[in-house]
């Protein structure tokens, strides 16, 4: 008999837990639906900006008045994902799309637009496999956009399957042949060691932009990092100059700007320029390169408090995926580098492998393991994920780096020997530290 009352009681809490969740779940949602996105203005006014708050307002009056107005939400989403892009508040933006987004969809489960920007928006904040997975299943509504062709390339290159990341560039180019698949095609080059095909469509994607629009600049800035990883410092310097010209005030030009003089070994203009493109975007990789050129100056509390900074709020972000499953910065290839950095190698192997896991074939993801091993003095362990980084005959300066210091320490210096030789014959963007590091085993082989 007791045994019954206890079984019925547990029963009766269950269903009352359950209840309480289904509430609360319930009142979440309900409370998501009533946040209103103030846009947060931009730190570089311009007559863009004007423009961009009139049409805010424009839709959010429209949306008001039409809760079943799908077109404008869509448009909103839109708004709010090139915001994102201009002032590096990805969280916070991405959050206001994605809850637009979600409204079509709930309206229209089929909606193709709906579907290509809930995939951007899951790629934007790391969900790599959602976001890849979204982005076929709106691929099957409409196999005939570039756009969504764009995404798959970005997903599969994300998730490593580089294969299919070609296909969907090659796809997405004989369909609309833009800035969008130019640059696309351009990364692919770039990272299966094509320096001067990478720089070739890189270009042609400059100049299927407008001038001064953010997505031309950011282009040309990558345009810029090409030349900076081949040692063309010349032609990076230009782009960079060009792009402040027709968008002053550019975060991304200035930083590049930075990358030149601190490989001047001018460490304080460094220092200014990227303190000025921080003031300007909100972008966590400027305070990377901070702590960074602060170590080199010789400044290392400075350098341990950004470090310290940046794991918190790197931390902070990624718990937002805890309460929330669309939106929450997965940052664990970040973390890792970081923790490397002030010199806690087994909080830089956990992050590593939480980012391993989700997506092992990555060549980006491989090289952080194989690095964390070299660091914690594992080079036995390290090799098998420097092979797989390698597979694509890369001929990024830092992983060529790292490649050649880990063989040497392995015990093949024939193998290292070679690499450093091949990445050290360029004056190409390396870190000073590394560039330093391997030029001295390379004496010594």
């Amino acid at each position: 008999m007791k045994k019954r009352y206890l079984y019925l009681g547990t029963l009766v809490f269950f269903v009352l837990a359950a209840g309480f969740i289904v509430v609360k779940y319930k009142k979440n949602e309900k409370n998501k639906a009533a946040v209103f996105y103030a846009l947060h203005g931009r730190k570089v006014r311009s007559e863009e900006y004007k423009g961009v708050q009139a049409r805010f307002a424009e839709l959010m009056k429209i949306i008001g008045t039409n809760p079943d107005d799908t077109k404008s939400r869509i448009s909103l989403a839109a708004l709010y994902i090139q915001e994102a892009r201009v002032t590096g508040e990805y969280r916070y933006y991405d959050m206001a799309a994605m809850k637009y987004v979600n409204e079509v969809l709930t309206i229209d489960p089929g909606n193709f637009e709906a579907m290509t920007f809930k995939a951007m928006l899951y790629l934007s904040q790391h969900h790599f496999a959602e976001g890849l997975a979204m982005a076929e299943k709106a691929r099957e509504v409409n196999p005939y956009n570039a756009f969504v062709h764009g995404i798959i390339v970005d997903g599969n290159v994300e998730m490593g399957n580089y294969k299919a990341a070609i296909e969907s560039a090659d796809k997405m180019i004989s369909i609309r042949p833009d800035i969008r698949s130019y640059s696309r095609i351009s990364y692919l080059r770039e990272i299966h060691g094509d320096y001067p095909g990478a720089i070739e469509a890189m270009k042609m994607a400059v100049d299927a932009g407008p001038a001064g629009d953010e997505s031309t600049e950011w282009t040309r800035v990558q345009l810029g990092h090409l030349y900076e990883n081949t040692g063309d410092w010349e032609s990076a310097e230009m782009n960079y100059l060009i792009s402040l010209q027709y968008r002053p005030g550019y975060a991304y030009a200035i930083a590049g700007l930075g990358r030149i003089a601190a490989a001047s070994k001018d460490y304080s203009k460094a220092i200014a320029y990227y303190l000025q493109a921080d003031s300007l975007v909100n972008d966590y990789s400027f305070k990377e390169q901070l702590a960074e050129l602060y170590q080199l100056e010789g400044n290392k509390t400075k350098a341990e408090e950004l470090n310290k900074w940046l794991i918190k709020a790197m931390s902070n972000d990624a718990k937002e995926g805890e309460t929330d499953d669309n939106i929450g910065h997965y940052a664990d290839r970040e973390l890792a580098h970081i923790f490397l950095k002030t010199g806690d190698y087994d909080k830089g192997l956990q992050h590593a492998t939480a980012e391993y896991n989700r997506r092992p074939a990555n060549i980006d993801v491989n090289e952080t393991m194989a690095w964390v091993y070299y660091h914690k003095g594992n080079y036995d362990k390290a090799l098998p994920f420097l092979d797989v980084a390698l597979k694509t005959n890369s001929r990024n300066p830092t992983l060529l780096c790292r490649a050649g210091l880990i063989y040497a320490k392995a015990g093949n210096k024939v193998k290292a020997k070679e690499i450093l030789a091949l990445v050290l014959q360029h004056d190409s963007g390396i870190e000073a530290a590394l560039k330093d590091e391997a030029i001295n085993v390379f004496k010594s082989l």
